[in-house]
Order: C-alpha cells, then sequence, then structure tokens
C-alpha cells in the first residue's frame, strides 16, 4: 500500500483494527482442552465415591453378558466385520470399560432428585460433597465432575443457592480448599441472562469467601426453553446467555425432553431425532461456532434394561434369555443411531443415565472415528505441511481455526480411547507435537526446526 493511500484511510484502517481483536477475542476458535465423550447423569440421593467404578462393573458385566463376542456386536449394531473393523471396536470398548468407564458425572440435584424437604436436600448437598471430597483422596473420581443445582426461578432460587452453598463450602472444607479437576456447575431451564449473572455473583462470593482464585468455578447452560435459543425480540439469546457468564460458561448441553415439551410435543413424539431437537442443535452450533463453548447433546430415555430378573440360582428360561438379549440390543441400536446422529451433526458430547448405555456409548464413538481416521489423517498431514512450508517462507498462515479442528479430531479420538497415539501419528505429527494439543505451537515448533 502507497503512503498517500495510507495516509487516506488511517480512520478505516484503525476501525478495522479495533474490530479485528474484537472478533479474536469473542471468536478465539474451538478449545484444544479435552472434551468428554458425554456426561453422566445421576440423583445426588444416589451418589458415592465409587460410583463411577461401579457403574463401570455394571456395564462390563451386561457388555459382557449381551454382547459376548465382537460377532454379536456387529450383528446388533451392524458394524462391518472385514478387516477386523468390528473386533477392533470391541476390544477397545472393553478396554475403556476396565479403565475409564466414566468421563464425566453429574450429581444431579434437579430432575434426577426431584424436591424434597429442606432438611433432606441439605443432607444430600453435605453428604454429596463428603463423597467427592473422598473420591479425590482416593482418585475414585471420573476425569470431569460437576453439580446441577435446581434452576434459578422464583420459586426455586433459594433452595437451588442453599443447595450450591452447602456443596461447595463443605467440599472445600473437606479438601484443604481444592476443587476436583474440571469441576462444573450446570444451571438448568435458562430463561434469561440476568439467572445466568446472579449464578455469577454467587460464585464470585464462594471464591472470595474461600480464598479460591477469581474465575476459579465454571459453569455450564442447559438449553431446554425456547427462551434458551431466542429472546423476547427474536435475537439470539445464547451469546447474550454466555456473554453473562463473564468467561465462565464452559459448556452448553441441549435437554431434548424439557425442550419438546416446551414446544407442545407430546411424549409419545419427544425423541432425539424429533425435528425441533436437530432445529435447536443447529442454533446453538451457529451461536456458539468458534467460542470455545463445546456443546453437548441430550440423552436417549429407553434403557438397556432386561425385562426378566433371574430368581435363586436357576438359570432363566431360554424364552425368557431370547427376550432379555433381545430387548437390551433393541435399546442398544436405538442409543448408538443416536449417538451416531449427533456425532454427524458435530456434536461429540451427549448424556447417558445408565451403566448399560455407557457400552453402546463407546462402540458408537470409536466406530465413528476409526472409520473416519484414514482420510482425516491424509487431510491433517497435507494441512500442517502447508501451514508450515507457507510459515518457513514467511507468508502468514491464517487459517489456524481450521487447523485446530483437524487436529481436535485426532485429540477427541485419542482422549476417549477410539485411536491410540501410534496411530494418529500417521498424520506425521510426533507424540510431542499431539501432545501440545495446540494447532500454533506445532506450527511454531516447525519453523523453530526449519530456521537456518
Amino acid at each position: 500500500m502507497t503512503a498517500k493511500l495510507s495516509s487516506r484511510i488511517s480512520a478505516a484502517r484503525a476501525a478495522l483494527t479495533k474490530s479485528n481483536q474484537s472478533y479474536t477475542r469473542a471468536y478465539p476458535g474451538e478449545s484444544p482442552r479435552r472434551q468428554p465423550v458425554h456426561t453422566v447423569y445421576g440423583g445426588a440421593q444416589l451418589f458415592k465415591a465409587e460410583t463411577a467404578r461401579k457403574m463401570g462393573q455394571v456395564a462390563l458385566a451386561t457388555f459382557r453378558e449381551y454382547a459376548p463376542n465382537a460377532r454379536t456386536l456387529a450383528g446388533c449394531l451392524d458394524l462391518p466385520q472385514q478387516g477386523g473393523f468390528a473386533q477392533l471396536v470391541y476390544e477397545r470398548v472393553v478396554a475403556k470399560l476396565e479403565r475409564e468407564p466414566v468421563e464425566d458425572f453429574r450429581i444431579d440435584f434437579e430432575d434426577g432428585y426431584g424436591n424434597r424437604p429442606d432438611a433432606e436436600e441439605d443432607g444430600h448437598a453435605v453428604s454429596t460433597a463428603e463423597q467427592v471430597a473422598r473420591g479425590m483422596a482416593e482418585g475414585t473420581l471420573p476425569p470431569f465432575i460437576g453439580i446441577r443445582i435446581k434452576s434459578l426461578s422464583e420459586e426455586l432460587f433459594e433452595r437451588s443457592a442453599r443447595t450450591l452453598e452447602l456443596f461447595v463450602t463443605t467440599l472445600l472444607e473437606r479438601t484443604g480448599g481444592k476443587l476436583p479437576e474440571n469441576f462444573v456447575v450446570t444451571l438448568p431451564k435458562v430463561v434469561s441472562p440476568e439467572q445466568v449473572t446472579a449464578l455469577v455473583r454467587m460464585l464470585e462470593v464462594l471464591e472470595q469467601d474461600r480464598g479460591l482464585p477469581a474465575g476459579t468455578l465454571k459453569l455450564e447452560l442447559m438449553v431446554e426453553t425456547p427462551q434458551s435459543l431466542f429472546d423476547a425480540q427474536g435475537r439470539l439469546a445464547l451469546p447474550t446467555l454466555v456473554a453473562a457468564s463473564e468467561g465462565r460458561c464452559v459448556g452448553a448441553h441441549l435437554g431434548v425432553y424439557d425442550y419438546t415439551a416446551s414446544l407442545n410435543v407430546t411424549a409419545a413424539y419427544q425423541s432425539m431425532t424429533h425435528p425441533a431437537c436437530d432445529f435447536a442443535r443447529h442454533v446453538m452450533q451457529v451461536s456458539l461456532a468458534g467460542t470455545g463453548v463445546a456443546l453437548s447433546d441430550g440423552a436417549t430415555n429407553v434403557m438397556p434394561v432386561a425385562p426378566h430378573k433371574k430368581e435363586g440360582p436357576r438359570a432363566l428360561p431360554a424364552a425368557k434369555q431370547k427376550e432379555n438379549r433381545e430387548g437390551v440390543h433393541r435399546a442398544w441400536r436405538l442409543a448408538y443411531e443416536h449417538t451416531r446422529h449427533s456425532l454427524s451433526l458435530g456434536y461429540y458430547q451427549g448424556w447417558d443415565l445408565h451403566p448399560a448405555q455407557l457400552p453402546v456409548r463407546y462402540a458408537a464413538v470409536y466406530a465413528f472415528f476409526l472409520e473416519g481416521m484414514d482420510a482425516a489423517s491424509r487431510r491433517l498431514k497435507s494441512f500442517i505441511e502447508k501451514a508450515a512450508q507457507a510459515t518457513l517462507l514467511g507468508d502468514v498462515f491464517d487459517d489456524a481455526a481450521t487447523g485446530q479442528g483437524l487436529l481436535n479430531s485426532f485429540l477427541r479420538g485419542i482422549a476417549c480411547g477410539a485411536i491410540t497415539e501410534e496411530e494418529a501419528q500417521a498424520t506425521g505429527l510426533s507424540l510431542e507435537e499431539l501432545r501440545s494439543r495446540s494447532f500454533l505451537k506445532i506450527l511454531e515448533g516447525r519453523r523453530k526446526a526449519g530456521a537456518p
């Protein structure tokens, strides 16, 4: 640009710089931090420090009973068996259930808990915090954990605030001021930014009172009402709700059944695949793409539970065993279809409500990542080579968001156990580069390595 032209558009250039900087702050791109593939919701009245481990034991026993081998799993879920694909999925599901059956758990004081006398909920707020503290000490907690409080409606505000205060205060007292890694507070049925602001103020007070650094306590928003998507003027609501969190919001979860109920969809038609849910998913994506806020889908509400229970030492009659197998497989197929639908739309996280759902969650996720691994490897390898070449030649490479998105596909697969680090090296990345979790750091490292 000539000096003459530069001087004549200086005001516009200054405004553009300010706008570009504002855009970068608002849309930093997809976060490189690990995102769990699911959140297990469980009533607070049932939570114990070893809950995740026990869920894994139940899940593994169910898997081995109703899918004793890869051939059975392939027949149930229509997985390809050629090249050992179904066998690979099967083996990795078993390994996952043995190693880390639950990635994220939400101790639920809302729908999974219900409305109870204040004294009872007070007791559970304290006892669950004590169990989390014990789980921290014994190393039995999943890598992500949190609580879901009741909504901040006029009727429930005091109860919700009291549960939050009791839980956090008790937990910090029992742990000497430490929180579990990746701890989050989930806010349900959000209808206004003022509800988010009220939660933020509560979290601030708790941090100040307990000596936590500002911003330590994170939150998630649940999309369960039309008002979570659009405000009274018809504007997108989610950006305003996230802004009201003042940097604390790390996720937005779709609540399928409350959301469809709020649209007057009758129970018979409330489903993960209802068109209204796809609309909500798309709006959530458009609203939050590039912000770093993780998206999560809802849950399949048909549980893979056998209709006939064994009584005494005698085996069930063959006919009842067959009905049990068919019932569990039918629920697994439905959950598999729902999970694959979510994955195809770019939702890499969902809810699980029962231990027997865990095997099919991992089977669906693993099949998804393994099926696309070769094509994704080639694409990421080509992308990194072109980006690195541009960097070495001194050019500006400004498509880092796409590079991070491609890298995140492998990071997701590695984190959940779908693919190994060695398999991911087919991208041409070293283990050190993969573990950096940052596309920009990879380019910077290669630039330094290629510098004269």
